[in-house]
């Protein structure tokens, strides 16, 4: 599909309310289908600041190019939906690529890339309230603890408080934990398994209560742990595709692996399947699906 910016832009500024309008009238579908599995494609780097993709500082720059991507990829059999920021996914509910589709909101974005405040990670997305307005499916937020930085505390804060918001109006929150810390000024995220299952067991006991919540966890460092990891918690969860640093096959494997395991219930992946080195998201969008 071509995306035509012209006509996006023009709809923007002649006609905001087609956005409230396209929501209202979005066909929906259950989070999880008869398969019991989810592949979310994720697109809600750029507003962290986050446009790099292996060593292309601004391959996410381009919104047009993003969004020829993302609609591929939404119209790949088997593909589930998508996590995206409000812009995002205003112009995909513009495009009609959100029919049928489980839609999930970004919410916290203001920890921005290398940001002296990149720990103190401000919910700057999507609300509760704006997820059960525009009648989305879930919202996912980001939760990095750095021990050494005192902005993981109003993190930890907020995230509790959102938590709470969306299980007030029954809708899931998929929880991205991470412990963290700066090496050279910059935040790197710990993926020993000790750091991954206490990141698990900090996540799964925030709010309260956890019936609505998900975890969005990495694979470890050392793809054997993952079984007794996620031991660490009766929550459902689904694999962070992450970056796969030019080794596409193995991250598919390390994937295979831990989508075997009793609470992995999918997948969720941006720049790897949305850029892949040989440049085919759908080969590369369809081999994941076949991961399920």
């Amino acid at each position: 599909m071509s995306v035509s910016i012209s006509d996006l832009v023009r709809v923007r500024a002649r006609h905001p309310e087609a956005i409230a309008e396209a929501a209202s009238r979005r066909a929906r579908r259950p989070l999880l289908d008869d398969r019991g599995r989810l592949m979310i494609i994720a697109a809600d780097h750029p507003a962290r600041g986050a446009l790099a993709v292996g060593d292309q500082k601004l391959a996410m720059a381009s919104r047009v190019d993003l969004l020829e991507r993302l609609v591929l990829a939404l119209s790949r059999p088997g593909v589930d939906g998508v996590l995206a920021t409000a812009d995002i996914l205003e112009d995909l509910l513009l495009l009609g690529a959100l029919e049928n589709k489980v839609v999930i909101g970004s919410m916290n974005r203001g920890g921005l890339a290398g940001a002296a405040f990149e720990l103190d990670d401000r919910f700057t997305g999507h609300r509760a309230e704006d997820i059960d307005r525009l009648r989305f499916d879930a919202g996912k937020l980001l939760l990095r603890i750095d021990h050494d930085d005192e902005g993981s505390l109003s993190t930890l804060f907020s995230t509790a408080r959102a938590i709470d918001a969306m299980a007030a109006r029954r809708l899931p929150v998929f929880v991205e934990p991470f412990l963290s810390s700066r090496v050279d000024g910059r935040v790197r995220n710990d993926l020993s398994a000790e750091a991954v299952t206490t990141s698990i067991a900090i996540a799964s006991g925030l709010a309260g209560t956890s019936a609505y919540t998900w975890l969005k966890v990495p694979v470890t460092a050392d793809p054997d742990d993952m079984a007794q990891v996620m031991e660490t918690s009766t929550l459902p969860a689904v694999l962070l595709g992450g970056e796969v640093n030019g080794d596409q096959e193995g991250a598919y494997e390390r994937w295979r692996k831990a989508l075997r395991l009793p609470t992995v219930q999918g997948l969720v992946v941006g720049r790897s399947l949305l850029y892949p080195a040989d440049g085919d998201v759908g080969q590369a969008v369809d081999t994941a699906v076949g991961l399920l």
